[in-house]
């Protein structure tokens, strides 16, 4: 069976947009928001060096929006943001052990669900798929992307 690369990037999209609503929904009704989770992580994966923009090209998002977010995040403590020694304009971001917290309580749930997920998958199909997908972020990554989004 032939299939066009319309249909592939398609299924492709559709998997990725059903997959997360599904972690949407089910982090919502435990109280959680798969939004901040993930801009935790990726503050806690930076180790402290993470910067707004950072987040900003990451996740693709307006300025604004990562800075309303930040300054939440930051107001509920689970972030502090320092100014960078090397240039005090920039401000870097770091986790905080309530912002661990928060991640920690979030990861049960988390690791329920990508295993939800990918129970449809053998594991020839899971290393298959693996395969696949390694290609196509190599092939689609710039030299300076990071695709590490927790």
């Amino acid at each position: 069976m032939k299939v066009d690369e319309e249909e592939l990037i398609t299924g492709l999209a559709k998997a990725y947009m059903l997959m997360h609503r599904r972690v949407n929904r089910a982090m919502t009704k435990q109280g959680a928001s798969l939004a901040r989770t993930k801009m935790l992580a990726f503050v806690r994966k930076s180790g402290g060096s993470a910067r707004a923009a950072d987040i900003a090209d990451l996740f693709d998002l307006a300025p604004r929006t990562v800075t309303e977010s930040l300054d939440s995040l930051e107001r509920d403590q689970l972030i502090v943001r320092t100014s960078d020694p090397q240039d005090r304009r920039v401000k870097r971001l770091a986790i905080t052990p309530l912002g661990e917290s928060a991640i920690a309580a979030t990861e049960p749930l988390r690791r329920e669900l990508m295993a939800e997920i990918c129970a449809v998958l053998s594991e020839t199909d899971r290393a298959q798929l693996h395969d696949i997908l390694s290609r196509l972020v190599a092939s689609l990554s710039e030299p300076e992307d990071v695709v590490n989004c927790g």
